[in-house]
């Protein structure tokens, strides 16, 4: 059904529609915002990700094939945006914890924060194929297949890649003191 809906909007999109875009833009903006910034551990630089692949996408809507799902066409023109931005900043990325303003205990909301903080360094630490099938799993819920489609690799690879991700990670919290092996 989303398939149709998402071919749908492109079609209309590309007969001159502009609206139509908006609607995908609306639909996908803040799963691919949340994507970019697990990748690249910025919420600034997640945006510059974000925007970029929106109007490359736009740029590029005669390429897409409506007999693929657009999710996986959009994520991996973001992915590949922040992989890109990751790549030619290669600096320390700002860590921002999701502190809620509505916790009642500060000392809780600080502690969360600092987990959040140790998770998004220790996932800026693991390899750019094994971040990406993380967040992706874990962090946006996409099942196997559409992992696979989104990274271009099949469901076996997926599943190897979030094993090695997983043990990779596990590591990398338990040097952190967060994860007792």
């Amino acid at each position: 059904m989303k398939r149709e809906r998402d071919a749908m909007w492109v079609a209309a999109c590309l007969a001159g529609d502009r609206r139509a875009f908006d609607q995908l833009v609306d639909t996908y903006q803040s799963k691919l915002f949340n994507a970019a910034y697990r990748i690249t551990g910025s919420t600034a630089d997640a945006m510059d990700a974000t925007q970029v692949a929106f109007i490359k996408a736009f740029q590029n809507l005669n390429t897409f094939d409506p007999s693929r799902p657009f999710f996986s066409w959009i994520y991996r023109i973001a992915l590949n945006e922040a992989f890109n931005i990751v790549d030619g900043r290669r600096r320390n990325c700002e860590l921002v914890g999701d502190v809620s303003e509505t916790q009642e205990d500060p000392e809780k909301a600080c502690q969360a924060g600092e987990t959040c903080q140790h998770i998004q360094t220790a996932l800026m630490r693991l390899p750019d194929d094994q971040r990406a099938v993380l967040v992706l799993r874990h962090f946006q819920g996409l099942s196997y297949r559409e992992i696979g489609e989104v990274v271009g690799v099949s469901e076996k690879t997926v599943k190897s890649r979030l094993f090695t991700a997983r043990r990779n990670l596990r590591a990398i919290l338990s040097e952190l003191g967060l994860f007792n092996e």
